[in-house]
Parts: structure tokens; C-alpha cells; sequence
């Protein structure tokens, strides 16, 4: 491992001067991917701003909405009464990602901050051009099981792996910052991450230096009415082959407003407005599901060992929305 610097921050402002002021600097908090890729080689910053010890790790809940602190671990968010209660979609899909051991330790902000999972990018042998710009793209040509179909470029093709994002994509969320000039931002959360277009390497709207405080999600009808569903090679402990997160407001047996989600396909945590226009005003049955996933799933792009992911997707999302209605029915008896 590189020899590098640690500091423990004083201050929000302290810490974005800090990382601001050195193009090698990086925010530290549960570490559970900086520290495994540092490791590895393929992250290598010259300084550690930790930022544990600050004023982040509340959970502030009002009528309308919830304020989560950038470090609030994932397990205590996964748990939390209200979450559980006015987003059930965020505490499945915190509770599908990872092990208890790492969710004891991984923050909300570097959940949303965290690295794909290529193979081809956590090896420094091969190209990638999300780890060196300009050197290629191995994932395109080589054994590309896990890797995008949607959002892909022919820069790359690497898969956004978090669960707690798919569902964040799929509610009313707003992303907080802190710059290192004092100021502040608010970010909707679809447009945090970007595309890999032509630079792979730029993967958020995030300047240097600037760092998430505080993440609000906004109480509605499809939030409390939502379900997230994982399909993957084992049982736990491993990433999405493909998911879905979901959230339905009906208006009888008719769908009134839709949300969906999609993980373990796309470039970037997936919102699918297609298949929520396929979904709105339509009869909540499993047609309408089938046409939801058929848009969500139209402008995919496949590659030598991923094709099964579209239909597997599908699959997913028409499951997703089956079990969604089934627990609605249940607890509206």
C-alpha cells in the first residue's frame, strides 16, 4: 500500500478545505471500499481526511419527510422504526446488500459514493478506462457476466453495485453537500451520478473537495407502498444479478403514481421512467406489469455473457410489483 497521510478532521469545513486543498486527498468514514482498494492498488490518495467524528450521524424524522446524516451507518438506518414504517423499499434493499458485519460499518454517504465492482477496474493489469482514462475498456470484450445493460458507453460498460441506491433512485431524494468555500448545494438524487459517456472517471456531479452531509427523503404514498427485491448467484453476501425497487399510490385496483428502480443492470443507480408511463393509469395486474417491464427494458444493450440480464430483469421487476400488490392486499384487509 501507498504510504499516505491521516487526518482527523475538526469540522464540515475544516474537512472540505482539507481534501479540497490536495487533488490526492479523500474523505474517510466506515472505509469498507477505500480501504480494500487501496489495497489493491487501484485507489492510492496521499492523505485520509476522516470525518467519523463529525456532527453527521443523526437521523432527524418530521411529518414530511426524513433527514439522514451523511455517517449514519447502514445498519441503523436499515432498522430504523420510521424507515422501516414510510420507506420499507430502503430498509429491504439496505438489508440485501452486503454482510451485518460490513452494514456496522458503511455510511450512507459512501454507500452512495462506492466504486463499481468490475473485475476489470479492480485489476490494474487490465484497461479500464473508469481507472486510467484513455487506456480502454477490457469488461467490452472480455468476460462481461455482471457487467451494464443499460446506461452503458463504448467507454465502459461497468455496473453501479449498490443496493441502497436503487432504491434511493426510486423515491423522492435529495442529496445535501458542503464546499469548501462554506457554501452549501441540494442535489436530486437522479441526477447525483453520472453516465460514463466519454469520461468514465467522473462519476458524480461532485466537485473536489465537496462532501455529502445529509441525505432527505420526502414521505409520499409510493414510498410507504414499496418493496425491493434482489436476484442474485447465492443467498447473501453477494451482488445484484438484477433488482428492483418499487412503489405504487393506487387509486382503487388503478395505479395512480409509479416508481421503479432497477439495480445490478445500469451504469448508475437506475430510475425507469418508461416503465412508470407504462404503469400509471393502468389496472394494477400482471399485464401491465409485463408491458412496465417490456419499456423498462427496450433500449438495453447486451454483450457476450450478459444477455441473459434482460430477461432476468424483466422477471424481476414483474415479481417485484406481484409481491408489492399481494403485501397491499394483505395489510388492507
Amino acid at each position: 500500500m501507498k504510504p499516505f497521510r491521516y487526518v482527523q478532521s475538526s469540522g464540515v469545513q475544516d474537512a472540505t478545505r482539507h481534501v479540497g486543498g490536495q487533488a490526492e486527498s479523500v474523505f474517510f468514514a466506515g472505509g469498507t471500499t477505500l480501504i480494500d482498494l487501496m489495497k489493491i492498488h487501484v485507489l492510492q490518495p496521499s492523505e485520509l481526511v476522516d470525518v467519523n467524528q463529525l456532527p453527521l450521524s443523526s437521523i432527524e424524522v418530521s411529518d414530511k419527510s426524513i433527514r439522514v446524516g451523511a455517517n449514519v451507518r447502514n445498519s441503523e438506518l436499515a432498522w430504523h422504526v420510521a424507515i422501516r414504517e414510510r420507506f420499507p423499499v430502503l430498509s429491504e434493499a439496505l438489508l440485501a446488500g452486503a454482510s451485518t458485519q460490513i452494514r456496522n460499518m458503511a455510511t450512507t454517504a459512501g454507500n452512495i459514493m462506492q466504486k463499481t465492482r468490475c473485475p476489470y477496474y479492480r485489476d490494474i493489469a487490465s484497461a479500464c478506462n473508469k481507472r486510467v482514462p484513455g487506456s480502454g475498456c477490457d469488461a467490452i470484450e472480455g468476460y462481461n457476466k455482471g457487467q451494464a445493460v443499460l446506461g452503458t458507453s463504448d467507454h465502459c460498460i461497468a455496473t453501479f453495485p449498490s443496493d441502497m441506491c436503487t432504491a434511493l433512485a426510486m423515491l423522492d431524494v435529495t442529496v445535501i453537500t458542503a464546499r469548501p468555500d462554506g457554501s452549501t448545494r441540494k442535489i436530486a438524487f437522479t441526477d447525483f451520478h453520472l453516465l460514463p459517456g466519454k469520461t468514465p472517471e467522473r462519476e458524480t456531479v461532485l466537485e473536489h473537495g465537496e462532501m455529502i452531509s445529509h441525505v432527505e427523503l420526502a414521505d409520499t404514498p409510493s414510498s410507504r407502498n414499496s418493496h425491493y427485491l434482489k436476484v442474485r448467484d447465492r443467498a447473501s453476501y453477494e451482488f445484484a444479478l438484477a433488482s428492483a425497487a418499487v412503489g405504487l399510490e393506487l387509486d382503487g385496483k388503478t395505479i395512480k403514481n409509479a416508481r421503479v428502480g432497477l439495480g445490478g443492470i445500469a451504469t448508475k443507480p437506475w430510475r425507469s421512467v418508461e416503465a412508470e408511463r407504462a404503469l400509471i393509469g393502468k389496472p394494477a395486474n400482471t399485464d401491465t406489469y409485463k408491458a412496465a417491464a417490456e419499456a423498462a427494458l427496450a433500449s438495453a444493450k447486451t454483450y457476450e455473457h450478459n444477455a441473459f440480464k434482460v430477461p432476468l430483469a424483466k422477471r424481476t421487476l414483474i415479481e417485484a410489483l406481484e409481491e408489492l400488490m399481494a403485501q397491499h392486499q394483505a395489510k388492507t384487509k
